[in-house]
């Protein structure tokens, strides 16, 4: 499962050590300056820049270290060039180093809560995705999560696989919305799509199972606002043994069915009603059956993917993007698909990503 809607590189160790070490460079230009040039040009007057530069990257103790490092360089400088205007300029340093410090420690601290909010952040987003297995006997599975904002790496998306005795079962939505609200709300979906995934033979029975939990969670924990909270979803089972593949759908966007080059989009005869929905426009759900033949390859994705767009608004061309993939495992597929929707985004999504692939063995 890839976790990160940005680029991932390699660091190097050049340029980061610059970085972090500019405070100390900028201290012995500044000092150099002062001592070569005339004293009427006055650059000792910049060194409180250094240990303000250092409270951005540095703890409190060496932000400190800093200043009274300038402060002497300071005081060694008025011993060479007595008209420098020694004191206020010291009084500057001690200043500029005081509030440097202060602003290390509170920039400190900060860092400390985002860690522990990106640890329960974590924590939440394995309850609803966690982890699976990549094979279910015949059939192998892959994942592929993006979260929109890198910080918070939790939204509504989900997705969910059970190998039951009907057959392999598979789960793919989203929830309106973002946050711990929507994880929420997709939580309680997934809860019950593992319960009902193995009690159920049917898929109408999981869906209505899925509909009843999503509104329960919905009354207990109301949306912001006057707007609803619903999910879209879509259901696929691929029975023992394959041959064919059922599909119920609710709102969600169809998958795509790859079959030795030629790209079919698995649309609904009948769209079935969105989670939280049922109640107010009936729960007529409609199965859908279509071929799956060894081979073939199955893509189940959130609307995240259709609708990330380029820096010009153009949305990323999924449809034909898929008609160009050459027959491949679905790691590698959605490895590609990751790359690709990250360029064409420029790594700026607009919304959490989600994907499944799906492939069925050889004979």
């Amino acid at each position: 499962m890839i976790e990160s809607g940005r680029p991932r590189f390699r660091r190097r160790p050049g340029p980061g050590r610059l970085v972090r070490l500019s405070p100390v460079i900028l201290t012995v230009v500044i000092a150099s300056l002062a001592y070569t040039t005339p004293p009427e040009m006055a650059f000792s007057r910049l060194l409180p820049a250094a240990p303000a530069l250092a409270a951005a990257m540095w703890p409190v103790l060496p932000t400190v270290l800093l200043g009274t490092v300038c402060l002497i360089l300071m005081i060694g400088l008025s011993l060479v060039f007595p008209d420098l205007g020694t004191w206020w300029t010291a009084a500057g340093i001690i200043a500029v180093t005081v509030a440097a410090a202060y602003g290390s420690h509170l920039r400190l601290q900060r860092e400390r809560t985002l860690f522990q909010v990106r640890l329960v952040a974590d924590a939440a987003q394995q309850v609803v995705l966690s982890p699976m297995p990549r094979r279910f006997g015949d059939v192998a599975i892959e994942s592929l999560y993006l979260a929109a904002a890198a910080e918070a790496r939790i939204g509504g998306d989900f997705y969910e696989v059970a190998d039951t005795p009907y057959g392999v079962r598979l789960l793919i939505g989203d929830v309106r919305g973002k946050g711990l609200p929507a994880v929420g709300a997709a939580a309680a979906i997934v809860n019950a799509f593992r319960e009902a995934a193995y009690d159920e033979t049917d898929m109408v029975s999981v869906a209505r199972r899925m509909d009843a939990s999503s509104t329960r969670y919905n009354a207990a924990f109301p949306a912001d606002g006057a707007t609803e909270r619903f999910a879209t979803a879509l259901l696929v089972e691929i029975p023992h043994g394959g041959g064919h593949i059922d599909i119920l759908n609710c709102g969600h966007p169809p998958p795509l069915l790859l079959n030795r080059g030629e790209l079919r989009v698995l649309e609904p005869a009948t769209p079935s009603p969105l989670l939280s929905l049922a109640e107010l426009i009936g729960d007529h759900y409609s199965v859908d059956s279509f071929e799956f033949a060894p081979g073939d390859l199955l893509l189940l994705y959130t609307d995240g993917i259709a609708e990330a767009r380029a820096r010009d608004g153009e949305f990323f061309p999924l449809t034909s993007w898929m008609r160009r993939q050459p027959p491949t495992p679905p790691r590698e597929l959605l490895t590609a698909l990751h790359r690709d929707l990250v360029h064409h985004s420029r790594g700026r999504l607009d919304d959490d990503v989600a994907a499944l692939a799906v492939r069925m063995g050889e004979p």
